[in-house]
């Protein structure tokens, strides 16, 4: 009796994903050492705030490195199904991380403007912030073409972040340059943006993990994708019913197809398993398993009910 799926992880997949999990721990960490001695030197709010984000941005690269190692490892008697739920466990700590640092920038901020703000120093700060900003550039760009190669929820999440993380860093520079040229209250001002923009990327990680973690189904439009697939297939009289979860960020689908009730069993079954094969073809399954059921030998319509 089989208990382990024969499933192995894609050698140049795991590559890929250890290049952009390098990119993001070192860039990340570059940054947050360099914000955080900018913003202890200069004492600008909007820059501690960007620097409380790239804190953030760092711990959440380890924890998906550890999700992402995880869900990579292939189903043993633990886990037959796999280990991809890791990967948006690693996404919900990430959410919880990224929560706390929009919440510290949040505080900071209304601390600093309800003791009426401060005259920024322009050299270091803006400096920093331009050179965040262009780190920022380049790492999404990597990220967002290796998440796409990948299909990586988990890393397409961290792209979209690094992307947000170029606003928050140019509502920095502004909050600092308006010290200057506008008035004080610029600057804390622009640590609340701040930490709004992190709000607002953490609450994006939240829904999208609790729906692969809780077993979230398909789109309607991927499950009529799948039933027509299977339509397709010579020997498949009518889909009646598809089923669909996430476990981890790809799906696992349940397929019931009528077919002709007369057919030996032999041909039943390899019906099945080019339903199946098909299925998995498509973009986002992981795995399909497929039920074939008898219609009989002539088939009225109302025998095999629509989905």
């Amino acid at each position: 009796m089989q208990v382990i799926r024969k499933a192995q992880p894609d050698p140049r997949r795991q590559q890929l994903l250890r290049r952009a999990m390098l990119i993001t721990i070192l860039g990340n960490l570059i940054l947050a050492v360099i914000k955080g001695i900018a913003a202890y030197t200069s004492e600008s709010t909007a820059l501690y705030a960007d620097a409380a984000n790239s804190v953030s941005d760092l711990l959440y690269s380890l924890l998906l490195t550890w999700g992402l190692w995880m869900a990579q490892r292939p189903p043993d008697l633990s886990h037959p199904q796999g280990h991809s739920r890791f990967e948006p466990l690693a996404g919900l700590i990430i959410a919880g991380a990224m929560t706390f640092a929009g919440y510290e920038a949040g505080r900071v901020a209304v601390v600093r403007f309800l003791a009426g703000g401060a005259v920024i120093p322009v050299g270091l700060p803006t400096v920093v912030l331009l050179l965040s900003a262009v780190g920022k550039v380049g790492m999404f760009a990597s990220i967002h073409r290796i998440a796409a190669r990948t299909g990586s929820p988990g890393l397409d999440a961290v792209a979209t972040d690094n992307l947000a993380d170029v606003l928050t860093s140019v509502a920095a520079l502004l909050g600092t340059l308006g010290s200057q040229l506008l008035h004080p209250l610029t600057d804390p001002i622009a640590g609340l943006l701040v930490a709004v923009w992190i709000f607002r990327s953490a609450y994006g990680v939240w829904r999208e993990n609790l729906v692969y973690l809780t077993g979230g189904g398909a789109s309607s439009e991927l499950r009529g994708q799948i039933a027509k697939t299977a339509e397709n297939v010579e020997g498949v009289i009518r889909v009646h019913q598809v089923i669909t979860e996430h476990v981890g960020p790809e799906l696992v689908a349940d397929i019931h197809i009528n077919v002709d009730g007369n057919v030996p069993l032999f041909d039943a079954h390899a019906i099945s398993d080019e339903v199946r094969v098909r299925i998995e073809e498509l973009p986002g399954i992981d795995r399909a398993y497929v039920h074939a059921e008898p219609c009989g030998a002539v088939t009225p319509e109302d025998d095999c009910p629509p989905i």
